[in-house]
């Protein structure tokens, strides 16, 4: 390898040594403790976390905590006793907005009334028996303000069955119909081309899609599964508010 071409590669090796001799003692703490336990961890932001005396650490779609020292580290959720929040699906609905909201309209396949009140980022897959209930109503949930962006998670993994229908109904001519008929049980006639079904289903992965329908606010919250149309309303107007069990 020549000089030239080695210089770049240098230039990143001693910006990555940097920036981790730049952290904070507790940063670096918290990364030695996780990098202990579980060696090929991709860990992404470290930062305070609400509970004192410890970082909040994001690797993929969970939070990890770990004492400023390194020595204890906690796994679950965290919620504020007085506000009632849950702290951690609230940090998590940052990051997972941010990477959704990447997804151009372009790439979505969208069912929206004339002026949307909300938008729900679905990840769906073509033969999954909830996803078909949802999308039959997919008249009610627009009626009630709705906007649906779907994008593509099939189940049985990249190169499945259920991945081909879902790049068929992509590549179709008229994508909506397809989309629909497909919900409906119609096998769709074999197609390919440029599409984001691969994409999809790692951000998916990334995002902590681990059954479909996954649904999305538009904050960023996850707010799981199938729910009915007057059920989705009513869990948009009211998010944000009290989530501690019991409230």
């Amino acid at each position: 390898m020549t000089l030239r071409r080695c210089l770049p590669l240098l230039a990143f090796a001693f910006a990555a040594v940097f920036a981790h001799a730049a952290e904070k003692p507790e940063d670096a703490a918290a990364r030695a403790a996780l990098k202990g336990i579980v060696p090929d961890s991709k860990i992404g932001a470290i930062e305070a976390a609400p509970l004192p005396g410890y970082r909040q650490v994001l690797i993929g779609s969970q939070i990890i905590y770990v004492s400023d020292d390194g020595k204890y580290m906690l796994s679950g959720t965290l919620y504020d006793a007085q506000t009632k929040r849950d702290l951690t699906g609230s940090r998590l609905a940052v990051d997972h907005k941010k990477k959704v909201d990447a997804v151009p309209a372009a790439k979505r396949i969208v069912f929206a009334p004339a002026k949307p009140k909300y938008t729900i980022t679905v990840f769906t897959d073509i033969d999954c028996g909830y996803c078909r209930k949802l999308h039959s109503q997919i008249a009610e949930y627009n009626k009630r303000g709705i906007e649906v962006d779907y994008l593509f998670f099939p189940r049985s993994g990249l190169n499945s069955p259920s991945y081909d229908k879902a790049v068929s109904v992509w590549c179709a001519k008229d994508r909506k119909t397809a989309f629909t008929d497909a919900k409906a049980g119609k096998t769709p006639a074999p197609a390919k081309c440029d599409n984001p079904v691969a994409d999809e289903y790692k951000l998916g992965a990334q995002v902590g899609v681990d059954g479909t329908p996954t649904i999305f606010a538009p904050d960023g919250t996850k707010i799981g599964g199938y729910l009915s149309p007057n059920e989705m309303l009513a869990k948009l107007e009211n998010l944000g508010k009290a989530t501690l069990a019991g409230n």
